[in-house]
């Protein structure tokens, strides 16, 4: 991909966010610009991206931003959903229900990450460029839905060896994890042995059952990107009222209001044909 400056990751995030309105891409934009995101690497900065905000203070994006690698620009709108989710939070409820749960915040992220690559989709010049855009997707479907659940049920199996009183060793962790990745990835995948020792730097590991959410998170967003981008005002204030809610209700209930039910199967089943229909169009390209 071409080299991507800051400002034009910016410029190209804010369009592709337009569906949700002129406030949230005004915000967004006026935030951008005076100093949300510490973006460029320095000594002794911390790898990664996040962000983090107080009540009464911005929400502030931590980031490495580098202008050859396009999946920063990807980044970039992740972070900016978090961080948009933090100021309609704070700024529609009082301190103590402000701060929304993880459950609801991976939708924010990754459903600004669902508009920039259908606007990027759309705006391919090419075959071979939308192909790219279409591989990304499904990449991200694929790391977050599919290998999320594979870490959670990692998780779910490790706990229950530990509550039958069974000990944790690294031989243990290994063969767990080993038979895992061949469920998941098929007698067709040649695994390497090393891969059986990435259970111990997963650090969402060790912030227990915390990775399903990424999974349940890309979920709902791209049934409420659908609903967003297909429908009208009704649709986009019920997205925007899910930003605003913070933990005001469960938040089960903070998306139903938002337009789907992430205790019935729809939502997962609607993402599994979205990435059916992804590889079926990659599959056509190529």
């Amino acid at each position: 991909m071409l080299r991507t400056s800051w400002d034009q990751a910016v410029a190209l995030v804010l369009k592709a966010l337009a569906p949700l309105g002129e406030e949230y891409v005004r915000i967004l934009e006026a935030g951008l610009n005076s100093r949300w995101c510490d973006r460029y690497e320095n000594r002794g900065k911390q790898s990664g991206a996040f962000s983090a905000g107080t009540y009464d203070g911005a929400p502030y994006i931590l980031m490495n931003y580098q202008p050859d690698v396009f999946d920063h620009v990807f980044t970039l709108a992740h972070e900016a959903g978090h961080s948009m989710h933090s100021y309609y939070s704070a700024h529609h409820q009082p301190y103590h229900l402000y701060q929304y749960t993880i459950f609801v915040a991976e939708v924010a992220s990754t459903f600004n990450e669902q508009l920039l690559n259908r606007y990027l989709m759309k705006q391919a010049k090419s075959d071979l460029e939308r192909a790219y855009y279409i591989s990304h997707e499904i990449d991200e479907i694929r790391g977050t839905i599919f290998r999320q659940t594979m870490f959670a049920e990692f998780e779910k199996i490790i706990h229950e060896h530990v509550e039958k009183g069974d000990a944790l060793t690294v031989e243990t962790f290994r063969k767990i994890y080993r038979s895992l990745l061949d469920d998941y990835f098929g007698p067709e995948v040649r695994i390497p042995e090393l891969l059986e020792l990435e259970c111990f730097r997963i650090p969402h590991f060790y912030r227990a059952f915390y990775v399903y959410k990424y999974a349940t998170g890309l979920s709902a967003a791209i049934a409420l990107a659908d609903r967003v981008v297909n429908g009208g005002k009704a649709e986009l204030d019920a997205y925007l009222s899910l930003l605003a809610a913070g933990c005001s209700k469960d938040p089960l209930d903070i998306l139903r209001d938002a337009g789907v039910d992430m205790a019935r199967p729809e939502p997962v089943a609607a993402a599994m044909e979205r990435f059916s229909s992804l590889v079926d169009e990659l599959a056509t390209i190529l």
